[in-house]
């Protein structure tokens, strides 16, 4: 298709953003019950997940079986793996569609992700948000927050922050005029993707996208089916083929081929840190081969902590460990896994957080009535289970503790006390539903600021319970830089896009704030262009004349 369009002669403006509101799925509203059925449906269907490069579907024959992590039996669909070649074909098909979407008006680009965030809240939203309840095993409000409500923020926040940011222009005088053009990046941008948040793999793709570049995606391999569905809505929100590509296969042999490419221009990552630091060192050892320097973003671990004082409200603090612990079976990079609490207030929140955690039901997402599913894979479930063991033979289980991986991958919410601050469950990450509490003196109150500082490589979220003012400042002051996320008297969980962006630093990633500017810089290379009205003549300068 040609790229010679004509030019729109008129000012254009995104609609402005509005925060997506979050359906109540209570019992008799429609919402539910057209949930309910199309959950139905797609749990009776067996889909065939292709690859998807430059707009064709591709067939490999090489397959994996995407399953329900609550009923491990039960196979939602079959995703096609790609092949060296296959790789290599997204680059080109990336490579051919650049030439195009680069040249569009950044308005156009806009309306595709517009259009899409406008199918999502209305005629997709149950076939997402089903999904991801069935392949993520995700509640229908964790669902709901996510696939449908946060995805929505990130394309019209995006879009928003986008036209912010073109808007920033130099000073210039009458003599001329200073610009700066927001070019995408040259070549493509590598996107790779969690299987905990559904939106999270639409943003790390559509964000690049936005400001012109194209996309290599390789999603999680346990949340295929969400994936899979978000590139049908693109399509069908009318993004030009190419502008991403779905690449399924296996992570090493995708980054090797993607990696090692002279026209790699970024990656945008969301996973572990252990992943992202190998990244890292790909692309530093092979800095003389590319074309440009690859901008690196990237979202990894996690030890997020809850810090409370004397003062605190027992009730808020216990609902917010429970809350910030175990929605999402403790599958958030955000997710309370460790607490530190004084001995004054200790009895009575551990009491309270027992009794909540003693209410909980877990089971098939599809029965509204449960508060936590399971988790995500055989392999997360066995490393789960092994630090709740070290937890029994170490340490205080104070609730929860079992295991069960008959049918479905459940552990459940489970609460550890222990003495020691430099103990294991409190150091490493864990990413499940499990729940470190360190009991310390009141009279410790700074010595504990300073061991929630510094017992883990991370910084990703945190918070402090305290009404005493003095506290809250002192926690905000000592630690700072402790987490890109720090919540007064919250869970350290549910950042809202162009609310509370969200990203971390140390060990945590590059902290560029996703669904935000900051986030956008990343995916644009900019261009100063002067243009001189009134240039000069004669090369001499005025203080060579002669006295």
């Amino acid at each position: 298709m040609s790229s010679n369009f004509a030019t729109f002669n008129g000012r254009r403006r995104v609609p402005p953003p509005v925060n997506e509101t979050i359906k109540s799925y209570a019992p008799g509203s429609p919402e539910r019950a057209s949930l309910k059925a199309r959950l139905k449906t797609m749990a009776a269907e067996t889909v065939d997940m292709p690859l998807i490069i430059g707009g064709q579907e591709i067939r490999t024959g090489d397959t994996a079986t995407s399953v329900m992590p609550h009923d491990h039996k039960h196979v939602l669909g079959t995703y096609h793996k790609a092949t060296e070649q296959h790789v290599a074909q997204a680059i080109a098909a990336a490579a051919a569609a650049r030439a195009e979407w680069s040249g569009w008006a950044f308005e156009d680009r806009a309306a595709v992700m517009l259009k899409a965030a406008e199918l999502l809240t209305t005629t997709w939203r149950d076939t997402i948000n089903a999904a991801t309840m069935l392949g993520q095993s995700k509640t229908v409000f964790q669902a709901e927050i996510d696939a449908a409500a946060e995805l929505v923020d990130f394309w019209r926040f995006n879009a928003h922050y986008a036209q912010e940011l073109l808007d920033e222009q130099p000073l210039s005088d009458h003599t001329m005029w200073n610009q700066l053009e927001y070019r995408g990046l040259e070549g493509f941008v590598y996107a790779v993707s969690p299987f905990n948040f559904t939106s999270i793999g639409g943003n790390l793709a559509t964000a690049p996208a936005l400001m012109g570049n194209t996309v290599v995606w390789k999603p999680a391999s346990s949340a295929m089916l969400s994936a899979y569905y978000l590139m049908k809505l693109y399509e069908a929100a009318g993004m030009p083929p190419g502008v991403i590509n779905f690449v399924p296969g296996d992570p090493a042999m995708i980054s090797k081929v993607l990696l090692s490419h002279r026209d790699l221009a970024g990656v945008h990552f969301t996973g572990s840190t252990e992943v992202f630091n190998n990244m890292w060192k790909t692309i530093g050892a092979s800095m003389s081969s590319y074309r440009s320097y690859p901008r690196i973003v990237g979202e990894t671990g996690g030890k997020d902590f809850i810090v409370a004082h004397a003062s605190a409200d027992v009730d808020a603090l216990a609902v917010a460990m429970v809350r910030g612990a175990f929605e999402f079976q403790g599958q958030k990079c955000s997710a309370a896994s460790r607490v530190y609490v004084p001995k004054s207030i200790w009895g009575a929140v551990r009491d309270r957080a027992v009794a909540m955690i003693g209410e909980i039901k877990m089971g098939d997402p599809a029965d509204f009535r449960n508060f936590m599913a399971a988790v995500i894979d055989k392999r997360a479930f066995d490393k789960i289970g092994g630090y709740i063991e070290h937890g029994r033979g170490n340490a205080k289980i104070l609730a929860g503790g079992k295991v069960d991986g008959g049918t479905g991958y459940f552990i459940s919410p489970t609460l550890i006390e222990t003495t020691d601050p430099g103990y294991k469950l409190l150091c490493e990450e864990i990413f499940g539903p499990v729940l470190t509490a360190h009991v310390y003196d009141d009279a410790k109150w700074e010595e504990t600021l300073t061991i929630v500082d510094a017992t883990s490589p991370y910084a990703l979220t945190g918070a402090v319970f305290a009404q005493d003012r003095r506290a809250v400042v002192h926690a905000m002051s000592a630690l700072r830089h402790a987490a890109g996320n720090f919540y007064v008297n919250d869970k350290p969980t549910g950042a809202v896009v162009g609310q509370q962006p969200f990203g971390g630093a140390r060990a945590s990633g590059t902290n560029d704030k996703a669904g935000s500017k900051l986030n956008l810089t990343r995916w644009v290379s900019a261009r100063t262009v002067k243009e001189n009205f009134n240039p000069p003549t004669d090369y001499r300068y005025p203080f060579m004349n002669e006295e």
